[in-house]
């Protein structure tokens, strides 16, 4: 495949389903993190202070019935960078995903993809590379359909392990 659509287009052609496994501690730093860090904190009842065009995507996909499911593996004790996913995940549920975190300790004895992904529809993979240090390196998209079904195999172990994200405690 040439040309990669970008995430909005893949999730505006998806008809069921979309789910989303990350497994970093740390991704790129960004503004919204920063401030965070210096004590800003969202006020959950101004959305249009922290609503975004990706909730929108999401809002829109749920309504036309897809299913989307985000689940993390984090190692515990959690980053800063986790704990700050961690609490702006609210915006994600409120636009319609369900999202649960999974500590690492518990996925030894799965068999897990290396790279982060989203696969929409059980057909398409979209794969994303980082680099060390968690900055944005490339995405990749793929219809191998068993290279799909290997890693929705393995979101599905996960998922099924992991704490829906209102139940799940930042250590």
């Amino acid at each position: 495949m040439n040309s990669i659509p970008e995430f909005g287009e893949l999730l505006a052609s998806a008809k069921q389903s979309a789910v989303h496994l990350e497994m970093r501690d740390r991704y790129f730093s960004n503004p919204r993190f920063e401030g965070w860090q210096r004590g800003h904190r969202v006020d959950w009842e101004d959305r249009a202070s922290w609503w975004r065009p990706f909730h929108d995507d999401v809002a829109a996909a749920v309504s036309r019935g897809v299913s989307m499911r985000r689940a993390r593996v984090v190692s515990e004790p959690v980053t800063d960078y986790i704990r700050w996913e961690h609490y702006v995940t609210t915006a994600n549920v409120k636009a319609g995903e369900s999202v649960r975190w999974l500590p690492r300790r518990h996925t030894a004895d799965l068999l897990l993809p290396g790279c982060d992904f989203w696969i929409f529809d059980d057909r398409l993979i979209r794969i994303h590379h980082f680099s060390g240090d968690g900055q944005w390196v490339d995405k990749e998209l793929q219809d191998d359909a068993p290279l799909v079904e290997r890693c929705a195999a393995a979101f599905e172990k996960v998922w099924a392990r992991a704490i829906p994200h209102d139940e799940y405690e930042i250590q």
